[in-house]
């Protein structure tokens, strides 16, 4: 009797042990900067001196929650909040304090199922195939290609990834309850040997019934010290627009400036109110990068945009233009400095002022240095 209670206690420990095996993990990125930016003057010129809170990435903290359930199964859970370095603020309205807030479950047999707010498949496939500066993703206060992504998450989602060899596919849904777009969409990326390639697209449907639908591709190429990528993404009007659709895109800031690093792009291309009257919006992107040393790498990227519309006010061409110099302290922290340039074309075009209404500029000069530190 004694032995078999001796055995089941230890079998016991040993179900209990392999049944309690998580982690939580605490992460985050501390990132200032100072950013210089010119005609930004309600007249046009006049450049404007700040501290950013995020330069190269935007500040955050976020947990990750691991727990090992046996069998190749693990339950996944993630809050990450974003916040403003500069002042301690969190963002303002309408973005929520955790930007992503998600649980899910994950199996070596049938791939990964996550709900709640997260990124949206464009976004994991810009930012996994070809992204702009591979040590980051994007710079966080110059980021172009990121106004194409739909808000890059999307509330009550579910996702599901699955992955075989160099193959990943994801699809996503979101009901769009409580104010927001119904979302659906997909990708498929490979990814061996330094290649890397991608396609996806996603629907938001709207209250009225109309779509923005989204597309984008590309690739990157890693061989030795240098990275070469590029890629065209398109977000297209289908159906009718209605007053209370400008108002969705306006609180889920698809088209704000907050998603194109502050250049006005918005305001150039049309801003959230310009919904009634839109059609197209086009990107193509160009990138190299080139790893110096071990600590140094260097980096730049151009973004061609064009933009179609019902009325010839909507009509626009712009040019993005950025480059950056990231040298390593450690392997958590480095200093950064960027130059980035935009340029419109268009009779109706025009860049925003500080006070953020359009001031009739046509370009803008803008240059970053700051340190970024990574736990």
């Amino acid at each position: 009797m004694k032995k078999a209670t001796l055995v089941l206690g230890l079998l016991a420990a040993s179900v209990s042990a392999a049944y309690a095996q998580s982690s939580v993990t605490l992460y985050g990125i501390a990132d200032g900067g100072v950013r210089m930016t010119t005609n930004e003057g309600v007249s046009g010129s006049g450049s404007i001196t700040r501290v950013v809170g995020g330069g190269f990435s935007q500040s955050r903290l976020g947990v990750n929650v691991t727990e090992d359930l046996g069998g190749g199964m693990k339950v996944l859970a993630n809050l990450e909040h974003r916040l403003n370095l500069d002042t301690g603020s969190a963002n303002p309205a309408p973005l929520p304090f955790w930007m992503q807030s998600w649980v899910g479950l994950q199996s070596s047999d049938f791939g990964r199922v996550t709900i709640g707010r997260q990124y949206n498949v464009l976004f994991d496939l810009v930012t996994s195939t070809y992204v702009s500066y591979p040590y980051s993703p994007y710079f966080d206060v110059y980021k172009p290609e990121v106004g194409l992504a739909l808000s890059a998450r999307a509330d009550n989602m579910v996702k599901y990834l699955f992955e075989q060899g160099p193959i990943r596919g994801e699809l996503q849904f979101s009901a769009g309850e409580g104010g927001g777009g119904r979302t659906f969409g997909g990708v498929l990326r490979y990814s061996a040997d330094g290649i890397s390639a991608g396609v996806g697209a996603q629907d938001y449907r709207l209250p009225s019934g109309a779509k923005i639908k989204a597309t984008t591709f590309g690739g990157s190429y890693k061989m030795g010290e240098w990275y070469l990528n590029a890629g065209w993404g398109e977000n297209k009007v289908e159906g009718t627009p209605t007053a209370a659709d400008g108002a969705t895109v306006a609180s889920t800031l698809l088209w704000a400036s907050f998603n194109n690093g502050g250049t006005g792009y918005d305001a150039a291309m049309g801003g959230n109110a310009a919904l009634l009257g839109l059609k197209k919006r086009t990107m193509w992107t160009l990138g190299m990068g080139y790893q110096m040393s071990p600590q140094l790498n260097l980096g730049t990227h151009f973004y061609s945009a064009k933009q179609t519309g019902a009325v010839s006010a909507l009509e626009l061409k712009a040019t993005f233009w950025s480059a950056v110099a990231d040298y390593a302290l450690s392997k958590r922290t480095d200093l950064y400095a960027e130059i980035d340039r935009t340029s419109l074309k268009g009779d109706h075009a025009s860049l925003n002022s500080s006070a953020g209404t359009p001031n009739n500029a046509k370009s803008r000069m803008g240059y970053t240095v700051g340190i970024r530190h990574r736990f």
